[in-house]
């Protein structure tokens, strides 16, 4: 047995873990985004489906993380007819011992970034790549795993060795064509490619490297993290630019790539920060994922989804950040929690209060949070419409407002409810309903604060919800 190769009381361990149902129990949630329960943290996500589930791949950081990652991947995933209903099948792979988890890299205990995983065979192959330390691929008889590291991808003999190359494989995507012949795509600043020997998935092919596969300069400007699909005959690359997850198409896998366009962006408001994602097609429905930043920070992002179209062209259009994830409209008649809010203005963030609270906090004077789209249905004429708000004082007084549409468009202001500062060190969490007017048809709901103090918070909020009532 190897050095990369796992013990044999690992593996038992494992197996048992699964056999015994300890990692796999389904969760109640909601399909918005972000669409996994609140207290985990999966960005980088890579969509993969087999059979009839949807399944996330991605890094896994921490709610109060001063750097990027962790030492530890999950995998979660959702039957495709509930999407609503996902499964957390616990760690998937470990640098280091953690909540009963054997260490599965003897060689690193640094953390893991942005893996993807295939199918070849009636196998699943994990690639897993490792700070500091060459890529590691996994295997499995399932894509919930248990996983069994079974190599490093190993470069011919004197190949290149520089970072974000050969040595690192940074941020793995990984197609298999539809002749059988596996490309590996990666790298940090440059984009890479290689091919890999399909008979044990972690050889690379002599002759195979490629620099540049998407080209440098504008308007490519790629960053890293590209995710490679195969749609309509068509080679995508969905790949980071900073804050833009763009995309670039070729007729073969070996390019050149087209630069096509921005799906989703960060740059618009979002909190900004990196971006890493793939797409899926669900239920004939196309989806982009991609991660959202929490906690006032870079370094704990969330796992969020939007609808795209591939058009006859093949172009994929850009799509706006919503709160809707796997939904087509949102029930304002159902409690919203505030962190769904995919509209932030003037410094307004989402943070975890608990495992069960994550509020918005830094509501100043002016600041905008937003959440799209609700349908409102059509009242009856007997029918009275509230709002019921969730809020903790902040330390200045003024008021929350309530929009139907961007307050900095062509949206109406349809209520207010006042706040006094808070007259303690902390407040408990309060309820105000108030009367508002009916409202038909789908609509985007924005919360405006707003104080004639400067730079302190108006209110932290926690949730809302509209109820009709028969007068």
């Amino acid at each position: 047995m190897d050095r990369y190769s796992q013990t044999k009381s690992n593996r038992i361990f494992k197996a048992l873990t699964l056999a015994l149902g300890l990692a796999a129990a389904p969760l109640a949630s909601h399909a918005a985004n972000p669409f996994l329960p609140g207290y985990e943290y999966i960005p980088d996500g890579e969509p993969r489906v087999f059979g009839d589930r949807l399944y996330l791949y991605g890094s896994h950081d921490k709610a109060g993380s001063e750097r990027f990652c962790d030492t530890i991947l999950k995998v979660w995933s959702a039957p495709l007819d509930n999407l609503n209903e996902w499964t957390d099948h616990g760690i998937a792979l470990s640098t280091r011992d953690v909540d009963g988890h054997k260490d599965d890299i003897p060689y690193s205990d640094n953390e893991f970034y942005a893996p993807d995983l295939v199918e070849k065979d009636g196998k699943y192959y994990l690639f897993a790549q490792i700070v500091g330390s060459p890529c590691s691929v996994a295997v499995s008889d399932s894509p919930a795993g248990p996983f069994e590291v079974i190599s490093q991808i190993k470069a011919p003999p004197g190949s290149p060795n520089d970072f974000g190359g050969w040595s690192q494989y940074f941020d793995p995507g990984v197609l298999i064509d539809d002749d059988g012949k596996v490309y590996l795509y990666f790298g940090y600043g440059k984009s890479c490619m290689v091919q890999l020997n399909p008979d044990n998935m972690t050889e690379v092919l002599p002759g195979t490297y490629q620099e540049f596969v998407i080209p440098e300069g504008s308007p490519y400007d790629y960053q890293e993290g590209p995710s490679p699909r195969k749609i309509n005959g068509t080679y995508y690359l969905v790949y980071a630019r900073g804050g833009d997850l763009a995309y670039a198409t070729s007729d073969t896998p070996t390019g050149p790539f087209a630069y096509r366009g921005v799906i989703v962006s960060q740059r618009v408001d979002a909190h900004g920060g990196n971006i890493h994602g793939g797409l899926a097609k669900l239920n004939g429905q196309w989806h982009i994922f991609y991660h959202r930043m929490t906690n006032n920070t870079v370094y704990s992002r969330r796992a969020c989804t939007e609808r795209v179209s591939i058009e006859a062209d093949g172009s994929i259009k850009l799509v706006e950040q919503t709160s809707l994830g796997f939904e087509e409209s949102l029930d304002p008649y159902k409690r919203t929690q505030a962190d769904i809010a995919c509209v932030f203005r003037g410094g307004s963030y989402v943070t975890e209060w608990d495992k069960a609270t994550r509020p918005i906090l830094g509501n100043k004077n002016g600041c905008v949070v937003g959440y799209k789209y609700f349908d409102f249905g059509t009242p009856l004429p007997s029918q009275q419409t509230t709002f019921t708000i969730q809020y903790r004082d902040g330390s200045a007084p003024g008021s929350i407002e309530l929009w139907i549409g961007d307050p900095a468009a062509d949206g109406e202001k349809i209520a207010s409810v006042s706040v006094d500062a808070r007259q303690l060190e902390e407040s408990l969490w309060r309820e105000t309903t108030i009367p508002v007017p009916n409202i038909s048809g789908r609509h985007a709901i924005y919360l405006k604060f707003a104080s004639d103090t400067q730079g302190k918070s108006v209110a932290d909020l926690r949730s809302f919800i509209f109820t009709r009532d028969t007068r």
